[in-house]
């Protein structure tokens, strides 16, 4: 019985049937106008996913703006943006559904222009298998070398070549060998060797749910049975189990489980299991569901597991089984697309947010990064928007992980601007550092609290941040005088001094003044640790730099002091001469000039030196500290 027989007979028994269909995710890339969103418009149409009202209006959309002469342009079906429509091309990723007898499917049209290249990305990063289109009279070009190595990147291994418009080269089975003599030439520099080739026309509908009486010299299958039969699910069950914990399930005092969606392999009541990054191992007592409890659990269910043993597990923790564990490290190698308008600056702190767990990750420089045209690796100190590049990550916890290649779920991750909350980047991990592995926190028998006993005080950093001419080192100066007479013990960093030893290696640009407030923060963090109080006169011009800064010590241990001088003010005085040479264009990134100022929004302490002068400011930070 097909299924619109079953929907009409009996639609209990079609949702039912609806419900146990497999899934399967993928997406059409290639070169503009190639006709991806033509190819999903088709198949929506041909599997009667569209309503009469949907077909009503695209048939107004294909007279109105159009490219098929007032037929219908399937194209209009996908493109759902104004601006898509009108400019004839794909912009955002577009996500439809639709499903056969057999399988449900979800695709994600993506734009072909290197502009998105993040919207491409954002479209893959869940797929389990590409069309990548290519129009059959002009064969292989840029964007669908771009494409492919996207897609090699992104891990999909299930790929079909639709070489597409074969209804304008004649049908000819030479210019489809060619094209695909090319494109497996290609394929095989980036990893890609198993693929599948498909000669079709979406506009005509040829190959694309239907054998095609045009093209009888091709004997496979045509699209849509192949996305029928594509065997995604076997691929995931065999291989280990991993199961991201989402949720720890108290909803009483006699029960407590484990939810999450199995990532990988198969689990079992009675199996060893190891929870990561802690290593605690102990048995599955059972897998509960909503129904009832399974005597097995596979890839893609969202279960709850209940164990035999009270072992500590968190949100964002790993279950796996006891043999089969991911690993755990700190430091990473990765690739990184950045998605941001302002560029990535190696050394700040981003969220990076794995599975259900989030840490804080900063990015080394880059190694290099791939120009996604020409697969040249290039010298690179920063990301740009759509770049990608190849950066070792630090972390400021252990997590658990498996390599991207080997599960995405585990070795995949996104990339937060801590402010802003805006996702800047994805990335996917290679393999653990070395380093990170041989390298261990040595505990020591004195620790902080004996120091500060010692000394007769506690450590704290007192930050102060302003313009250049703002005066903060003449008031740290005053300051650490006036504690240093009361037996406190001190110390200034000031930015000009550190940049003749510790950060001499370092310039003005913005990836520079990242690391140098990096390196600052890091020698503050030792120095409270002493139990000393240090004094540090930076300009500081990033509020993420200062928010890293502030997380190396404990809670109450960072003062931020804002010295607020007004631009005009501080270029007035001008004591070191600065200003009039970046106004000159003879001092590139100055601050304040030519490169931004993000002032406190929150800070400890604020001083307005307009209406004070340096001894009356000094003397309101001492004030503040004693009364705090």
């Amino acid at each position: 019985m097909s299924t619109s027989d079953l929907i009409a007979e009996d639609i209990e028994a079609y949702l039912l049937h609806h419900q146990h269909k497999s899934l399967l995710r993928f997406l059409t890339c290639g070169s503009v106008d190639d006709g991806k969103s033509t190819l999903i418009g088709r198949m929506l149409y041909d599997s009667k996913m569209i309503f009469e009202d949907q077909l009503a209006a695209l048939e107004v959309y294909s007279r109105k703006v159009g490219t098929q002469g007032g037929d219908i342009d399937f194209a209009l079906l996908v493109d759902g943006l104004s601006a898509e429509r009108e400019q004839g091309i794909t912009i955002d990723v577009a996500y439809r559904f639709f499903s056969t007898d057999k399988r449900k499917f979800i695709v994600a049209d993506t734009p072909g222009h290197e502009q998105y290249t993040r919207n491409m990305v954002t479209g893959a990063s869940t797929a389990d298998a590409a069309i990548i289109l290519i129009d059959a009279r002009k064969g292989v070009l840029t964007q669908t070398r771009r494409h492919s190595y996207l897609v090699s990147l992104l891990g999909i291994r299930h790929v079909v070549l639709a070489i597409n418009k074969m209804d304008l080269v004649d049908y000819r089975q030479d210019r489809f060998d060619e094209i695909l003599a090319d494109y497996r030439a290609f394929a095989a520099q980036i990893g890609i060797t198993d693929f599948t080739a498909i000669p079709m026309s979406a506009l005509k509908g040829e190959n694309v749910t239907e054998p095609s009486s045009k093209m009888a010299w091709y004997a496979g299958a045509p699209l849509l049975r192949w996305l029928e039969d594509a065997p995604v699910e076997d691929d995931l069950q065999a291989r280990p189990f991993r199961m991201p914990v989402q949720w720890v399930n108290r909803p009483d005092l006699d029960f407590r489980g484990f939810s999450g969606l199995v990532s990988s392999g198969v689990i079992r009541p009675g199996d060893s299991i190891k929870a990561l990054p802690s290593g605690r191992e102990s048995t599955v007592a059972r897998i509960v569901t909503l129904g009832a409890d399974l005597p097995e659990a596979v890839a893609g269910q969202s279960i709850t597991l209940t164990l035999n043993d009270e072992i500590d597990i968190s949100r964002g923790d790993v279950i796996a089984l006891a043999g089969q564990p991911p690993e755990v490290a700190d430091q990473f190698e990765s690739t990184i697309v950045w998605f941001d308008d302002e560029a990535l600056l190696p050394g700040r702190p981003y969220l990076m947010k794995l599975g259900a767990r989030t840490v804080t990750a900063q990015v080394a420089e880059p190694k290099y990064k791939v120009n996604v045209n020409t697969l040249e690796k290039l010298a690179a100190t920063r990301l740009e928007l759509n770049e990608i590049g190849v950066c070792n990550l630090s972390l400021s916890a252990p997590i658990a992980f498996d390599p991207y290649v080997a599960n995405k779920d585990l070795g995949g991750f996104i990339l937060i601007d801590r402010l802003s909350n805006r996702t800047v980047g994805a990335g996917m991990l290679h393999f653990a550092l070395r380093r990170s592995q041989n390298i261990h926190w040595q505990a020591m028998d004195v620790d902080k609290a004996a120091r500060a006993a010692s000394m007769g005080h506690k450590g704290r950093v007192i930050w102060f941040t302003g313009l250049s001419g703002s005066g903060k080192s003449t008031i740290a100066n005053l300051l650490e005088k006036r504690l240093h007479a009361e037996g406190r013990h001190t110390y200034v960093l000031d930015g000009d001094n550190v940049r003749h030893g510790l950060n001499r290696d370092l310039g003005f640009t913005d990836v520079d003044r990242v690391e140098n407030i990096r390196r600052v923060a890091e020698v503050s963090r030792l120095m409270v640790d002493a139990g000393l109080i240090v004094m540090v006169s930076f300009i500081s011009p990033f509020r993420a730099e200062r928010q890293l800064a502030r997380e190396r010590v404990e809670a109450g241990e960072f003062v931020e002091v804002f010295i607020d001088t007004p631009l005009a003010e501080a270029e007035r005085r001008d004591v070191k001469g600065l200003y009039a040479k970046a106004r000159a264009g003879d001092l590139k990134n100055f601050t304040g000039i030519d490169s931004p100022y993000e002032a406190p929004e929150s800070p400890e302490i604020r001083i307005d030196t307009t209406a004070m002068t340096p001894e009356q400011a000094a003397e309101a930070i001492y004030v503040w500290l004693n009364n705090n």
